[in-house]
């Protein structure tokens, strides 16, 4: 992305004497991982474009723990969890906004029982509410008649019944939805959730993402849509090992709609 995006940290609103309204949440895939960067940069483009007033906290900003939750290292998710809520609440963070379905339903659910009580939005909820406020406009058409399948996210279908959001942020590009036979409340896991991401698969006849990913080739999709940066990576892997990947692109809702905004 050529263009300058404009991302202010707490830490210099907070010396302004200013208060951003929302926090946006990076998450460790968003800040390391190569492919979700872009995820970051679409989103705040968005951002941008739509004069939001956020701020992100930079290099105060730690793992929410959750990949220690889910390992069963309850202890480190704790130790974690009680840091970024010491730094959130001196700040007095309302409204998180993320990227990532993992820390949204760690800060949203799991923060709360160790003293972090902040409104936390998925950023397909928050786009969706810019839409619906006009704050930003889907003019463009390139994907108009384009068939795009949408992956659910677990900790943000299953584990928190978001399934409208995404779907109507989509719908706005004119393209032709086709869902999958599991979708919904009967999706299948991407295969990266609960820590798995992180080791080797179990003795099988086939890795979870190869499954999911032949549930969203049967649509015949030209784009696979996805709301998680680590069910980006197994879908993306998933349309490798069909090669598939010259045919069909793997694409977070958030690119989608940034390559409609021209700023």
């Amino acid at each position: 992305m050529s263009e300058q995006l404009k991302v202010p940290t707490m830490a210099e609103m907070m010396a302004k004497g200013e208060k951003p309204d929302i926090l946006f949440w990076v998450g460790s895939a968003g800040s390391y991982d190569d492919r979700a960067k872009k995820i970051t940069k679409a989103f705040v483009k968005i951002l941008n474009k739509a004069q939001v007033n956020f701020a992100v906290l930079g290099t105060e900003e730690s793992s929410t723990g959750d990949v220690a939750k889910r390992a069963g290292n309850e202890f480190l998710f704790q130790m974690q969890a009680l840091m970024n809520i010491e730094l959130l609440n001196a700040y007095e963070v309302k409204r998180i906004v993320t990227c990532d379905p993992h820390s949204f339903n760690c800060l949203k659910n799991e923060y709360r029982n160790l003293g972090g009580h902040y409104e936390v939005l998925h950023h397909t909820q928050f786009i969706k509410e810019l839409i619906d406020t006009n704050k930003i406009e889907i003019k463009d058409e390139r994907y108009k008649g384009k068939r795009i399948t949408f992956h659910d996210p677990c900790y943000l279908g299953r584990a928190n019944s978001e399934y409208d959001a995404p779907r109507e942020v989509l719908a706005t590009l004119n393209a032709n939805m086709e869902e999958m036979k599991r979708s919904k409340a009967t999706a299948l896991c991407c295969g990266a959730g609960g820590a798995q991401m992180f080791k080797e698969p179990e003795k099988g006849d086939k890795d979870i993402n190869e499954l999911r990913t032949e549930d969203a080739l049967k649509t015949n999709p030209d784009i696979i849509a996805t709301g998680c940066p680590y069910c980006m990576t197994m879908m993306s892997d998933g349309v490798k090992v069909k090669e598939k990947e010259q045919d069909i692109q793997v694409m977070d809702v958030a690119e989608l709609i940034a390559n409609t905004q021209e700023l």
